[in-house]
């Protein structure tokens, strides 16, 4: 994981090994603040009170038993008065259970630091550093913050927290003072990140990252801040919830009129009332929908995917097309020398001996550090003079002495090192064919060059002509490992990808084509041709390109907007800032975490921490997974929902006795809230990508599945009103039918979590097992059953409520087919 330290940064690092004065730690810290990496939500009383006052069920509990005190029933107020009790509990269960995934965290970090400062070695508290400050660390101890290594003894860390990765990373101590380092990225081998442990030895870390700027912070940073976005399906189920709330009222007073006018009096209407207008009342969706989403966007974090606006969490499970950079997301955005063609004369050591005398370490070029590391090392060597490369030079020209001899080392563009060569046209027809061979293949090629030196010579004057050539070095960027599979799984998904890269066409249809991208051979287009199709007409060629090569930044953005007209929900990997408009248009914006810019990281939905394809496969795979699971706790919620609402004012209407009490309803929606929350959202995750029929617009539920719903609901409200009324009997007995009709619903909630979940998890089981635990208490045991204005079953009655409950599964069981079938493939 590779950082860039910016000049904001290299000015607060002290220079040399040395610790901060204390005025260079005040200094320090009030420009970049403290080293709090996690703000810990408010998980006491007063925070669980504020949440809980939210809820409307605890306005329904109070104004109720305030209305049955007032009439003089003071055994039904303090009833309803003592649910608040495990109500309560349930909020404060599901409270913290959403602060624990980002209170978790904190337990990977250090919470004290032995730092060096002018004035001595002292431990304080970790969120006391500032950028600056030397750090030690012991084997066992994690690191409080960024920083990079400036010693270490034989030292290996534990990174699976950031990378997932179990296996031991080895550590390098970085050489030069960083204050020289100037902008640029340093590889994570010397790096010390927060939230990581060290294994072995000791090391010693300049803090250049505090709080929220560490890698730790910003996943927990960005994970809190998506959780806090309304997105288009949470804005559509609003406006659902306020014109149900409408039709509720409007519902409730009619049913409050009817009794009135049935005779039934006055606190019957109201209480009827008051009964359906909470059983109508459907908070439980933008509960659940906020709940699922934030889950999503932990969820994405884990995967190295920081969401930065919690839409993404709707949108990722729906991509149709990804539109992938090559470097570094298809390969590992490093250089490795891979062919070596040394000149006549010239053997594989010398020419590599050249071309590491025209490197420099210091830079950070990734060729250089690739030549650099296969290179024989001589200690002896001495630069005199060096010109560097330029864009426009297309070369780097080093004088150097080796011992008592001086001489010329050269390495840049072939064309422009064979035009500085002493070599026949022949010979550099020859040569530069073999560098076309190279480029097709995917390589890229830099010719070596030299000559002797005369040290009275002026060094001032770069020597540009007649030198001796030595040979080419040809260097590949790798594939990413694992990058083919991930290719596989999208072709399976039916998810196409196409890459775009500014490099030659061949170039990028051999990497195609080694990665396996599309058909064989990958159809491959320039940017230009692309263009000059889509000003023809229709872009329909596109759904037949792999390959947009030679392209450029505004050729990436008509490709985005070309394939959105067609119908595709497209993804965007970007790390520039020229990427910036196709990371804008692109219904997922993916930016790069480690080598892409402030720019390109702030108009992006998703940044990718370790900058790799297979991260955004799984992160896909991730939002169909939660997309199911959301699909199933809705299903649950109105094949629940629509049988208690319908009982709950068919019954009264039709002039029976009132079905549900207040107390009933608290009872219910015990059971309704936590399964509706915690059974679905605890399905096992899903890594392997799978296709799903796409929609071309974000609906939950088709025909067959909505027709499931409304079946089931159907037919548990016939079950609940037959069971009632063939209970109620002649002789009116109203606790007995209450007992039978909501054992019903119970045991028919329960079928209906069996039928979605499966019982897949612990919590499925945990949840739907209390459930019905609780309708055998509360039925069974005779005092309670009294407080509840009920009757004990017989168990003929139990074996009846059990029949019925069991024909539930013909539709959840049809319809949930369909929906796995449609997510699965």
């Amino acid at each position: 994981m590779n950082r860039i330290i910016t000049s904001e940064f290299i000015q607060a690092l002290p220079q040399g090994v040395g610790g901060l004065s204390p005025d260079e730690v005040i200094v320090n810290r009030r420009r970049f603040g403290t080293n709090l990496i996690i703000e810990i939500p408010p998980t006491g009383l007063w925070a669980l009170l504020q949440d809980t006052l939210k809820d409307p069920m605890l306005w329904f509990l109070l104004a109720t038993s305030v209305i049955f005190w007032l009439v003089g029933e003071r055994t039904e107020a303090i009833v309803l008065l003592v649910a608040l009790i495990p109500f309560l509990g349930m909020d404060s269960y599901l409270h913290r259970r959403t602060q624990a995934s980002t209170a978790g965290l904190s337990g990977q970090l250090a919470s004290r630091a032995l730092v060096v400062r002018k004035e001595g070695k002292r431990l304080v508290d970790a969120v006391e550093l500032v950028p600056g400050d030397l750090v030690e660390i012991k084997a066992g101890e994690s690191f409080p913050a960024d920083g990079l290594i400036l010693f270490n003894d034989s030292v290996q860390v534990d990174e699976s927290a950031l990378t997932g990765e179990a296996y031991p990373v080895r550590k390098s101590a970085l050489k030069g003072d960083p204050v020289t380092l100037g902008d640029q990225a340093i590889d994570g081998s010397f790096w010390g990140f927060a939230g990581t442990r060290l294994l072995s030895g000791k090391a010693h870390l300049r803090v250049v990252f505090t709080g929220p700027g560490t890698l730790y912070g910003e996943i927990v940073q960005t994970a809190l801040s998506g959780r806090q976005e309304r997105t288009p399906l949470q804005q559509a189920v609003s406006r659902l919830v306020q014109w149900l709330l409408v039709i509720a009222v409007a519902f409730c007073g009619l049913l409050a009129i009817v009794r009135w006018y049935q005779g039934h009096g006055f606190l019957d209407a109201v209480i009827s009332a008051m009964t359906l207008a909470v059983a109508a009342l459907p908070e439980e969706f933008p509960v659940v929908l906020t709940f699922f989403l934030g889950v999503g966007v932990y969820r994405l974090a884990k995967r190295q995917a920081l969401v930065r606006r919690a839409v993404v969490v709707e949108n990722i499970g729906r991509i149709t097309t990804i539109c992938s950079d090559k470097t570094g997301t298809l390969t590992e955005g490093r250089l490795r020398l891979t062919h070596q063609f040394p000149a006549v004369g010239i053997g594989s050591e010398r020419l590599l001996t050249i071309a590491a005398n025209a490197s420099r370490s210091e830079e950070g070029d990734p060729l250089d550090g690739a030549v650099l590391q296969v290179a024989p090392q001589d200690s002896m060597v001495k630069v005199v003079a060096r010109f560097p490369f330029t864009e426009g030079r297309k070369r780097e020209v080093a004088i150097v002495t080796t011992g008592t001899k001086t001489s010329v080392a050269v390495k840049g563009a072939p064309e422009t090192v064979l035009a500085m060569c002493s070599i026949d046209s022949m010979e550099k027809e020859s040569w530069l064919k073999q560098v076309h061979r190279l480029a097709v293949s995917g390589h890229k090629v830099i010719a070596c060059a030299w000559d002797t030196w005369n040290p009275g010579e002026d060094q001032t004057k770069e020597p540009d002509r007649n030198l001796r050539f030595a040979g080419l070095l040809a260097f590949e960027d790798p594939a990413r490992q694992n990058v083919k599979e991930a290719l596989q799984q999208c072709r399976n998904a039916r998810i196409r990808v196409i890459m775009v890269t500014g490099d030659h066409p061949e170039t990028a249809g051999a990497l195609a084509a080694e990665i396996g991208l599309g058909q064989t051979p990958p159809r491959v287009i320039t940017g230009e041709e692309m263009e000059a199709k889509l000003s023809q007409g229709s872009g329909v060629f596109l759904k037949e390109v792999d390959v947009v090569a030679r392209a450029v930044p505004a050729q990436k953005h008509t490709l985005v907007r070309s394939l959105q007209s067609l119908g595709e929900v497209v993804a965007v990997t970007g790390d520039g800032v020229n990427d910036v408009p196709a990371l804008q248009a692109a219904d997922v914006g993916i930016a790069m975490g480690q080598r892409g810019t402030r720019s390109a990281r702030e108009v992006a939905a998703i940044v990718l921490m370790d900058d790799n394809f297979r991260t955004i496969v799984g992160a896909i795979a991730e939002g169909r997974q939660l997309f199911a699971n959301l699909q199933m706790s809705f299903q649950y919620l109105l094949m629940i929902h629509i049988p208690l609402v319908l009982t709950a004012a068919l019954i009264p209407l039709l002039g029976y006795p009132i079905l549900y009490l207040p107390v009933h309803i608290v009872w219910l929606e015990l059971i309704i809230h936590p399964t509706a929350l915690l059974v679905f959202q605890y399905l096992p995750d899903v890594s392997v990508l799978r296709y799903r029929r796409s929609r071309k617009r974000l609906t939950f539920f088709n025909r067959t599945q909505t027709l499931g719903i409304v079946l089931t609901g159907t037919l548990v409200t016939g079950l609940i009103y037959w069971s009632y009324v063939r209970s109620l009997g002649a002789g009116r007995d109203v606790e007995h039918a209450r007992a039978m009709a909501i054992a019903v619903l119970i045991l028919s909630g329960a079928v209906v979590t069996v039928a979605l979940s499966k019982l897949k998890g612990t919590m499925a089981s945990v949840v739907t097992g209390l459930g019905l635990l609780s309708a055998v208490v509360m039925i069974q045991i005779p005092w309670l059953s009294n407080l509840l204005h009920m009757k004990p079953l017989h168990g003929d009655d139990w074996l009846v409520a059990a029949v019925s409950a069991t024909l539930v599964f013909i539709p959840v069981l049809g319809c949930n087919w369909n929906l796995t079938r449609i997510n699965a493939g």
